[in-house]
């Protein structure tokens, strides 16, 4: 890991939603060491702050990109940065989704969100490589159509099962309407041999999790990713803990079976 940010300059920025984008960043010298699916960045707006992104792609020239939505001053900093702009990258952090130790069970990635950015990586690697898997189904919910993320990326993951849901759809929507565990009954996955990803909002996590869980899905092979304001990213400060997790050192990513009960701990 790199403590001491190093710059990367924005080479594509590409507007997601009215508060969202996607940024794409290459290295201005030598390139962080190589991320995993599910690990994070701490990316600094010189002059405002530095916030924690997970990558939601990895290119194998060093560029990474990061799905930023606008929520504060440093991410709307973030967000308006131009092509050409330099920001300050350092990582990589965290736990990450571990895909490999699902080959050949069925997968089920379940996206809530700006959740779906942590999780792209790992449906591309699966994607890429149907083979290797049993089934694979991603379930993304999404506030309204509009707010659905890579809608023309997501249509090409043919070799997927892919459903969508919205809170809200419009007048011209004529998919799912409601909340995302909703999917899982149309989605091919024996519980027996399947291993889960999961991320979005919190409540959307713990019912997502439930959910799968009393389908037989064993809590150890429900992996999570977990949200709390990270600030060193190192382990030190003591910010993002949640009870005896430090989700910047033993995070983001998680088991089901070790989260379940932080999760229902009102307020920790």
């Amino acid at each position: 890991m790199t403590v001491l940010p190093v710059p990367y300059r924005v080479v594509d920025r590409r507007e997601e939603t009215s508060d969202t984008v996607t940024l794409r960043l290459a290295p201005v010298e030598e390139p962080l060491r190589p991320f995993s699916a599910g690990q994070f960045a701490m990316v600094y707006a010189f002059g405002v702050g530095e916030i924690p992104l997970s990558v939601s792609a990895i290119g194998p020239d060093g560029t990474l990109a990061h799905t930023i939505r606008s929520v504060g001053a440093v991410s709307e900093a973030l967000r308006a940065a131009t092509v050409g702009a330099t920001l300050g990258v350092r990582g990589p952090f965290g736990t990450g989704w571990e895909l490999d130790e699902a080959s050949g069970r069925d997968l089920v990635v379940v996206a809530g969100g700006i959740g779906l950015a942590p999780l792209r990586p790992l449906i591309r690697q699966a994607v890429a490589d149907p083979k290797a898997y049993g089934s694979i189904n991603v379930l993304i919910g999404a506030r309204t159509p509009a707010d659905l993320l890579y809608p023309s990326e997501v249509h090409q993951w043919g070799t997927a099962y892919t459903g969508v849901t919205v809170d809200h759809p419009g007048p011209d929507w004529r998919g799912d309407v409601g909340l995302v565990t909703r999917l899982l009954d149309g989605a091919h996955f024996d519980p027996d041999r399947a291993t889960a990803f999961v991320c979005g909002p919190e409540p959307m996590i713990r019912a997502t999790a439930r959910d799968l869980a009393h389908r037989g899905v064993p809590p150890e092979r429900i992996r999570v990713s977990l949200e709390r304001n990270m600030r060193c990213a190192t382990g030190h400060c003591g910010h993002c803990q949640l009870g005896p997790v430090l989700l910047c050192r033993d995070g983001p990513v998680i088991g089901y079976d070790r989260a379940e009960h932080l999760m229902s701990v009102r307020e920790l």
